[in-house]
């Protein structure tokens, strides 16, 4: 199976996936109303023209309007990677893998992720990454150099799991 993208298509995991349907959720039901309430109270401030509250909802109402659609055309070209197609024996999007970090002597687990739903604080590595590029197709006991935007980098890969 390739991990690279077609089509313009995002790959994620379904947790990636349904996280982004929550925030679309959560945009259409509940922000919407909100910012169209204070759009609803500023209008009755009077003066739309000197309306620093009216201007401002609207501004929130435009951006609340764009993160929708763009959330909408994300979720239509996402490829989910099943968890049954995730690989054990070789590094690809959905994996979690174990290195060691020889140059900090320090073990990291990462699970390799699509761009979309990376996250690096929680250790959601993405596949276009520097990092995550190098280790995609690597195996247990293979070290491998990367280079990255301060030089270069080796990882031993230790683990590979679903």
């Amino acid at each position: 199976m390739s991990n690279a993208p077609a089509n313009n298509e995002f790959v994620m995991t379904q947790a990636g996936l349904d996280k982004l349907k929550a925030e679309l959720e959560e945009l259409k039901t509940v922000t919407r109303y909100e910012v169209a309430e204070r759009i609803k109270a500023a209008r009755e401030y009077g003066d739309l023209s000197e309306n620093a509250e009216y201007d401002e909802a609207k501004s929130e109402q435009g951006f609340v309007e764009g993160k929708i659609n763009e959330l909408e055309a994300k979720i239509k070209k996402v490829k989910v990677v099943a968890d049954s197609d995730v690989r054990t024996d070789t590094v690809g999007v959905g994996s979690f893998v174990k290195v060691h970090d020889l140059e900090f002597d320090e073990v990291i687990e990462y699970q390799i992720v699509g761009s979309a739903e990376s996250d690096i604080k929680n250790q959601k590595l993405s596949n276009e990454s520097p990092v995550g590029k190098g280790l995609i197709g690597s195996k247990v006991g293979q070290t491998v150099e990367i280079e990255i935007p301060s030089g270069s980098a080796k990882y031993e890969v230790l683990d590979i799991h679903r």
